[in-house]
């Protein structure tokens, strides 16, 4: 592995554990000491090569796609990945149920699944946007309008959906 190569994937790494909102020793504790800080320090700054298992291990532990941990990927091959679609899940408990209940719900199925409690933010897949249009009945442009009037989306979202809508 080129240092270059493995510098790229630290990054990566350590863009994820943050948005986390981990600390190095953060991810100790919550790995009950599975992922020593001093190891994943060492994976971030490219100072030790990780392997395959361990790479698809981290990322389960993480609760993201390995190809997302691996530098020069982007979904779909487009020079710039669109957005992500992140909820917030501040804004989405002031939201009356009557109208987000379903979007509670599920965003609360995806945090326990990925044990992702972090309480302030959520991303969600296009697959995710497709499912809760159903559930709502709704196409996934309307739906994500109705999303960002109740300020869970960015107005970015929008690029997001129609990048996904053309592809």
């Amino acid at each position: 592995m080129s240092s270059e190569y493995a510098k790229q994937l630290g990054a990566k790494l350590r863009a994820i554990r943050t948005q986390q909102g981990l600390s190095l020793h953060g991810v100790e504790e919550k790995s009950q000491g599975r992922w020593k800080a001093v190891v994943v320090g060492s994976y971030e700054r490219g100072d030790r090569a990780v392997t395959v298992q361990r790479l698809a291990e981290l990322a389960d532990f993480y609760g993201v796609p390995v190809q997302e941990l691996l530098p020069g990927t982007t979904p779909g091959g487009a020079a710039e990945p669109p957005p992500k679609l992140v909820l917030d899940l501040e804004r989405l408990a002031t939201v009356p149920p009557e109208k987000a209940g379903p979007l509670q719900r599920y965003a609360a199925t995806i945090q326990s699944q990925r044990g992702d409690y972090n309480g302030k933010v959520l991303s969600i897949r296009q697959d995710d946007l497709r499912t809760l249009s159903v559930i709502y009945d709704q196409s996934p442009s309307v739906l994500t309008e109705q999303l960002i009037s109740w300020g869970v989306l960015d107005a970015d979202a929008r690029r997001a959906v129609a990048s996904h809508e053309e592809s």
